[in-house]
């Protein structure tokens, strides 16, 4: 029998014992109920930077809001859609590039730790930054595009909104495969995302400022689930 979403473990247990193995030698690691866990709830960003350089191939870490976090890998739909928008935006706006997994240091001290689907900026924007995690500023805009796992709702509707808000990206773009909609996150400020409208597949979208974009949604009917 499948497991459910909710019952579905965020790793292998296989890669839990690498990525224990491998973990800084005061960071202790639970693996319970298929979840990911750190002894004392919290980790410290270095010790954070250290564990997901030596995550095995595989396995993304993020740290949301002081927690860590294991991402889902994308399964095929997931990296359609943001093939899609790759390829969108590079027509619309050629000078843009939206880089795919990208890190993000984001909250209001840069302490949180992101692996967005995709970052919108400038051309070659992060060749000058060292490392697996890049500094928000420049960004235009991020995408999240949620994934069939137990923790989507916290993380892509509540967790990431306020870290990318405080990091003070222009715009957050939410692709919702669960009720296929479109949220547009916007106007950030006070750590908040004032403007959230949201839109069903199919519909036309103007992206708002510093993106300026015309996103014509109706493709996204032929990857819903």
């Amino acid at each position: 029998m499948t497991p459910s979403t909710a019952q579905r473990p965020q790793m292998s247990a296989e890669d839990f014992e690498e990525l224990a193995a491998r973990a800084p030698k005061h960071v202790k690691l639970e693996f319970l109920g298929g979840r990911l866990y750190v002894k004392g709830d919290r980790i410290e960003v270095e010790d954070f930077e250290e564990l997901a350089r030596k995550a095995p191939e595989g396995v993304k870490l993020e740290l949301i809001d002081g927690k860590l976090e294991v991402k889902p890998l994308p399964d095929q739909r997931h990296r359609a859609i943001i093939m899609w928008l790759i390829r969108l935006f590079m027509q619309q706006r050629p000078e843009l590039a939206l880089y795919p997994e990208q890190g993000l240091r984001i909250g209001a001290y840069r302490k949180g730790h992101a692996c967005a689907d995709g970052a919108l900026a400038p051309l070659d924007h992060f060749i000058a930054q060292d490392g697996d995690w890049a500094d928000p500023d420049g960004v235009l805009m991020v995408i999240e595009v949620t994934s069939h796992d137990r923790d989507t709702d916290r993380r892509d509707r509540i967790d990431k909104p306020r870290g990318y808000a405080e990091a003070g990206i222009p715009v957050y773009l939410l692709i919702d495969r669960d009720n296929d909609t479109l949220v547009v996150h916007g106007n950030p400020r006070g750590g908040i995302y004032q403007r959230r409208p949201s839109y069903s597949y199919g519909a036309t979208i103007e992206l708002p400022a510093p993106v300026n974009i015309t996103l014509d949604t109706e493709k996204l009917k032929d990857y819903a689930d």
